[in-house]
């Protein structure tokens, strides 16, 4: 029984901690790619680019964390009827703590969403 358990041990705590590793990459790509839809919408009800670019700034800096890895969103669009407004995001989800050979230390996560213009609204 002993030597069952010694062999076993490590094969299941590789297992649980991939599964941990698991977990982290779906939550933070469950948060990024939500907080750039919630960037994208909010952006493309402002009436210029300007403000479009600070309220989606807003809206990330209030949505993510303080301690995630997060680059600077990007907010690029085409402020004109028709166009389009688009919030990329990149961000590392850390694995250093977790210890497993193959692994990598980080890995890096991206997002973007993109969110239609009004047709018929005049934007500056």
């Amino acid at each position: 029984m002993a030597v069952e358990l010694v062999l076993l041990a490590p094969a299941v705590v590789a297992i649980l901690l991939l599964v941990v590793a698991f977990g982290r990459y779906v939550a933070v790509r469950g948060d990024i790619e939500a907080t750039a839809r919630d960037a994208a919408r909010e952006a493309s009800l402002q009436a210029s680019a300007d403000q479009a670019r600070a309220a989606a700034l807003d809206v990330v800096d209030a949505s993510l964390e303080t301690s995630s890895r997060c680059a600077p969103a990007q907010v690029l669009g085409d402020w004109a009827p028709d166009g389009e407004v688009r919030v990329v995001l990149t961000c590392r989800v850390d694995y250093s703590d977790l210890g497993l050979v193959g692994l990598p230390g980080s890995l890096s996560v991206d997002a973007d969403s993109a969110v239609p213009l009004d047709p018929y609204r005049s934007y500056r």
